[in-house]
């Protein structure tokens, strides 16, 4: 066990922190499964717990195989990805399965495997290591708007463009995580917000002519608007019915919840296993169950600003930021939907919800962090042993 120990590099807590939040998951991922069996009628609870146990573990691995990919290597790798990103977006938009009956084209069909994947969170990292390598060649010089259009924004916009018609939520948290890297960059304000503009004037023009040409792509344009209004306007529309039944979850939990397993809503709240978890584990947990999962989350957040904080380059800090940052982002926007703080956005509660694609793209993210944090650890062992007297090298073979 010392040895596995052993081969595990960088940040420990961080090591710490998933390995917490992959054993709970096991506990509410079996718990709501029975939504899925009992009332969807698909498949067994057993079943549904094997799958999450190996994609978790094939996560793990994903972990482990890029937390020992030397980070300098993530800049070429993005720039190869990146070609590769934006046609399997247009192969998406073209062709993408609907899941549920869902109306969005999302997920791609992988032959003769017979799982989805969701282009779009894959995309996502890409873009964001494309962004932090870009930011980290400009370091310390001047530039100027025209300058950076195309090496920049163009890669940004082009991906933002074929995310948004099926994912507006994934959209908005990407082009968040852009505006972030680039202000933490040092990219010029003025013409970040610029491109602030830019980007909410493109909104409106698509909504328009989504609108105006509803057949012209898919889109879903009226479940957003849909979900805006159920949010600030109660109506009878399925994202209250979701949100309706989450607050009765969340109330029925009170301070130390009804018991693990022992959920009544988790029948009646669909996505109970993914998107509405959190009123799963709060019912199950009560409100200090729901407490511990936040800190635990907020721990992940201070080592990943420390693992950023430590790195030997500036790309090293920019890309465990961009690797590290949208994860708390969307575990705090699937959190803050659960309790009606923000609109239904479909984000799932990363490394607890059960799906594969989202699961895997957060161990792949976190094994970028991790390569960072080995990059420096590996550092202080060299310096270590440099300074090292001779005589007591010799003493320890001896």
């Amino acid at each position: 066990m010392q040895q596995l120990f052993n081969k595990l590099k960088g940040d420990k807590a961080i090591w710490a922190v998933v390995a917490i939040l992959a054993l709970f998951s096991f506990l509410p991922v079996y718990s709501a499964s029975t939504n899925l069996v009992y009332v969807v009628g698909s498949g067994t609870t057993f079943g549904y717990l094997l799958k999450h146990a190996v994609l978790l573990f094939l996560g793990i691995g994903v972990i482990y195989a890029v937390h020992k990919i030397p980070y300098r290597y993530f800049k070429a790798l993005s720039i190869l990805a990146m070609p590769i990103v934006i046609l399997l977006l247009i192969y998406t938009l073209a062709q993408g399965t609907t899941i549920g009956g869902a109306n969005a084209s999302r997920w791609i069909q992988v032959p003769y495997v017979g799982i989805t994947f969701q282009t779009s969170t894959f995309a996502s990292i890409v873009l964001l290591i494309h962004v932090a390598r870009y930011l980290s060649k400009i370091k310390d010089k001047v530039v100027t708007f025209k300058e950076t259009i195309i090496p920049l924004w163009a890669p940004v916009f082009i991906v933002l463009a074929l995310i948004l018609p099926a994912n507006f939520s994934t959209t908005a948290i990407i082009f968040l995580m852009v505006l972030v890297l680039c202000f933490i960059g040092g990219y010029p304000w003025k013409y970040l917000m610029g491109i602030v503009g830019a980007g909410l004037l493109s909104l409106t023009m698509f909504i328009l002519t989504a609108k105006a040409f509803p057949g012209l792509l898919p889109n879903r344009v009226d479940t957003w608007i849909s979900r805006i209004e159920s949010f600030t306007d109660k109506g009878d529309t399925e994202a209250d019915y979701q949100i309706e039944r989450a607050k009765i979850a969340i109330a029925t939990g009170g301070i130390v919840g009804v018991g693990a397993g022992k959920s009544v809503m988790k029948n009646f709240l669909p996505q109970s296993s993914s998107d509405f978890i959190y009123a799963i584990i709060i019912e199950e947990y009560g409100l200090i169950g729901g407490l511990i999962l936040i800190f635990i989350y907020l721990l992940l957040l201070f080592r990943i600003v420390v693992v950023a904080h430590k790195a030997d380059s500036s790309f090293g800090k920019l890309l465990v930021l961009a690797a590290g940052l949208p994860i708390i982002v969307q575990a705090f926007i699937n959190m803050a939907v659960a309790v009606e703080l923000f609109p239904v956005t479909g984000q799932t509660l990363p490394l607890i919800s059960s799906g594969g694609t989202s699961i895997w793209m957060t161990c792949l993210a976190i094994g970028i962090i991790l390569s960072v944090s080995a990059k420096r650890q590996e550092d202080i062992e060299l310096e270590e042993v440099e300074n090292q007297n001779p005589l007591d090298i010799l003493s320890e073979q001896l």
